[in-house]
């Protein structure tokens, strides 16, 4: 059996039946057991590329390796945990008539697209398909965040629509400078947006030319990022569309546009001298966790506080691969992981918490604790995780991270600590008491999904105490290829 194609197929075959019959009252079910299908094909995949190496498929097309193949896990373990969360989640805003059938149909079908859809731009070779797979991406994901049909949905619709348009067009346009630096040493063959071969030519590629490509690409993929100026759409998008799609946005589309990225940069650096692309990197990095973090402390709505914590870590995470270096490679992927598990584990909480208070805005919502403890302390032990207190796996690749930089970087080092401060400083004093103070807030027809909540901060906590040695080979072989 071919664990690829399986892989690809159970999303795309079960997007296009969901969306006929997703109103049905098993539909819920079918969605998470896809879900489940897909993350078996995925770990079937990853056993085969530990153990027998890189790979091909369908031609040269596509190509798994070490690096692709640990997000390709990821995406498909957290679109499972999410597919388990979504079912009473779903149920409840049904019951709240915030959605309608037909609505419900809609956001099963665009969700299993959308995981087909992310699973084979972390999986293509062709820079050209990983193109068209994020432009597809950005469409099903906007059909998810309008879901609700208000006037703020739809605006932070077609604010995502239109912002995340500009910046696909732009990385189109680098991927066309790549392709005119490319073909001019693979010659017109058709192998010139293969990354394969581009990576054994890489060092006769045109500087100039792909220097204003990677530029285009970093601020093309950058807007999918969320690396400001170009975040404006991700707050609207987490605070207005459903609570599941704010969890797989923050949890999976930042790391795939990031992929994106990191692909290019590998190129980049082999073409052009003086570390070119990782100082552009550090500086998108730098000024998005500032920016971030200064806007977090002017956030009322608890979903858009976590959507700036969600670009403070990402442009945390964009400065560690720009820095570039085993270490800060290894300690880059790292933190990805630990932030796709612990944020979505966040909006777990945060959606549950939302339907039994009936708001979004923090000052409303008070004495989860006693509401149901499960959600007062998935929050608070998610919050304390993401902001990297010990002994979560968050502060383990932030260390890393903030000693890697004293010891090449210096000069960065206080506007890193700068941001973290003022993050933790807002975070904190928001979610606190939202725990613990008084509520006489209802009960849900419908109990929530806490198992994906604990299961989440079970992992990000264990990895902070202790990192398996497989694991750490796999990230060692990762961010290697990385350089």
């Amino acid at each position: 059996m071919d664990f690829f194609i399986l892989m690809l197929a159970i999303p795309l075959v079960s997007g296009a039946l969901l969306t006929v019959v997703g109103e049905r009252a098993w539909a819920p079910n079918l969605n998470i057991i896809a879900s489940l299908g897909t993350f078996a094909a995925a770990a079937g995949l990853t056993i085969e590329i530990v153990a027998n190496g890189p790979r091909f498929a369908f031609g040269e097309q596509f190509f798994i390796d070490s690096l692709n193949v640990f997000f390709v896990a990821l995406t498909a373990f957290v679109g499972l945990t999410t597919s388990i969360f979504s079912g009473p989640y779903m149920k409840n805003e049904r019951e709240h008539g915030r959605l309608t059938a037909p609505r419900l149909r809609l956001y099963k079908g665009m969700y299993q697209l959308f995981m087909f859809t992310m699973l084979a731009a972390l999986t293509t070779n062709n820079l050209g398909i990983l193109w068209v797979a994020m432009e597809a991406a950005t469409l099903t994901t906007v059909l998810l965040v309008s879901l609700y049909r208000t006037p703020a949905s739809l605006e932070a619709a077609w604010k995502y629509f239109i912002l995340c348009g500009v910046g696909i067009a732009q990385a189109l346009f680098g991927t066309i400078l790549l392709y005119f630096a490319a073909e001019r040493v693979l010659g017109a063959s058709g192998n010139a947006l293969l990354w394969t071969h581009l990576i054994d030519v890489k060092g006769q590629l045109e500087p100039t030319i792909m220097a204003l490509s990677f530029i285009f690409l970093l601020v093309g993929y950058g807007t999918k990022v969320g690396l400001a100026p170009l975040h404006n759409w991700l707050p609207d998008a987490h605070a207005e569309g459903p609570t599941p799609v704010s969890a797989v946005l923050s949890g999976l589309l930042l790391n795939v546009a990031l992929y994106a990225i990191l692909r290019c940069k590998v190129l980049a650096d082999g073409a052009i001298p003086n570390a070119f692309a990782g100082n552009l990197m550090i500086g998108f990095g730098l000024f998005t966790l500032l920016v971030a973090a200064f806007f977090l402390s002017r956030q009322k709505d608890v979903k858009r506080m976590f959507a700036y914590s969600s670009i403070e870590h990402m442009g945390l995470i964009t400065f560690a691969f720009g820095m570039g270096g085993p270490v800060a490679n290894f300690a880059g992927l790292l933190h990805m992981t630990m932030h796709s598990l612990t944020k979505s584990a966040i909006f777990f909480a945060v959606g549950h918490a939302t339907q039994k208070t009936g708001t979004q805005l923090m000052a409303d919502i008070r004495g989860l604790i006693r509401i149901n403890p499960l959600i007062g302390w998935g929050l608070m032990l998610g919050t304390l995780a993401i902001l990297g207190m010990p002994p979560f796996g968050v502060f383990a690749s932030e260390f890393m991270i903030l000693t890697h930089a004293m010891k090449y970087h210096p000069w960065a080092t206080p506007i890193l600590l700068l941001g973290l401060g003022v993050a933790f400083a807002a975070i904190f004093g928001k979610v606190q008491p939202m725990v613990f103070g008084e509520t006489e807030a209802r009960r849900l027809p419908h109990a929530p999904a806490i198992t994906p909540v604990f299961l989440h901060l079970g992992i990000v906590l264990t990895l902070g105490l202790y990192i398996p040695p497989y694991l750490t080979r796999w990230f060692h072989e990762a961010s290697r290829m990385l350089g």
